[in-house]
This record gives C-alpha cells, sequence and structure tokens, in this order.
C-alpha cells in the first residue's frame, strides 16, 4: 500500500495581483480566499499554509445592484447594552469599500487561528495604485 504524501513546512508565498473592477462580490471573495488558502496549488494540503499574497485593486468599483446597496447591512457590537452600529452597504461603499471585500473574504475563511493568518495576507485598495509594486505581483484574470 502507497503512502499519502503530506507536504510539511512554509513555502515563500507568491504576490498575485486581482483586479476588482466591474466584478461582483460573490464571485471575487471566492476567487480570492481560494488563493489564499491555496487550493489553486496541485501542492494543496488541508491545514497547511499554503497560500499566496492577495493584492486587491479598484475595490471601489464593484458591480453591485441597486436592490442589495438598499438593503445589506454591516453590524458590529460594543458588547455594552444598545451597543449595535449597523452601517448599510452603500454607506460602506461610499466611506470605506476595502472593507466590503475584506468582510466578504472573511466570511469564506476558517474561522480559527489559521483564518486570522490568512486573513492578513489579504491588501486592498479603493484605488488602482497599491504600495506594493517592489513585490511584482503577478495578475491574476
Amino acid at each position: 500500500m502507497d503512502k499519502t504524501y503530506v507536504l510539511k513546512g512554509k513555502q515563500k508565498p507568491e504576490w498575485l495581483l486581482v483586479d476588482a473592477n466591474g466584478q461582483g462580490i460573490g464571485r471575487l471573495a471566492t476567487q480570492i480566499s481560494t488563493y489564499l488558502l491555496g487550493k489553486h496549488k496541485p501542492t494543496y494540503t488541508p491545514g497547511v499554509d499554503m497560500g499566496d499574497v492577495v493584492v486587491v485593486i479598484n475595490a471601489s468599483a464593484l458591480q453591485i445592484s441597486n436592490k442589495r446597496l438598499d438593503e445589506k447591512n454591516y453590524y458590529k457590537h460594543s458588547n455594552y447594552p444598545g451597543g449595535l452600529k449597523t452601517v448599510g452597504l452603500r454607506e460602506q461603499m461610499r466611506v470605506h469599500p476595502e472593507r466590503v471585500i475584506i468582510a466578504a473574504v472573511w466570511g469564506m475563511l476558517p474561522h480559527n487561528r489559521m483564518g486570522h493568518a490568512l486573513i492578513k495576507r489579504l491588501k486592498v485598495y479603493s484605488g488602482s495604485e497599491h504600495p506594493h509594486v517592489a513585490q511584482n505581483p503577478k495578475p491574476v484574470a
């Protein structure tokens, strides 16, 4: 009987550049989470950090329907009585469009220690400029 090879240790992550211009939130978040987890690599191993660093540009140019802009809300609570804060998607896109992508990707990652390490490798920018030119990120189609 052959034994299954399990990759151990960390490999140096690649830097990938994703353009969010004209894309929907869900499909984009699925693509980004796949790159962060490393599922696009043939050496993918569950439970081992194999993913890449993902730089997302043009977060403010997401394609979102008007109904979703009006109906979707983001909630946070201060843990004090009456401390629930609600921000609508339209307001969030106007003030902090990068948080919309981060929240969508976080929902698709494991909510444990590994997920916290993965979300730190997501860099989101609302415009087309980013400060990671020195890392030479490869554009993803």
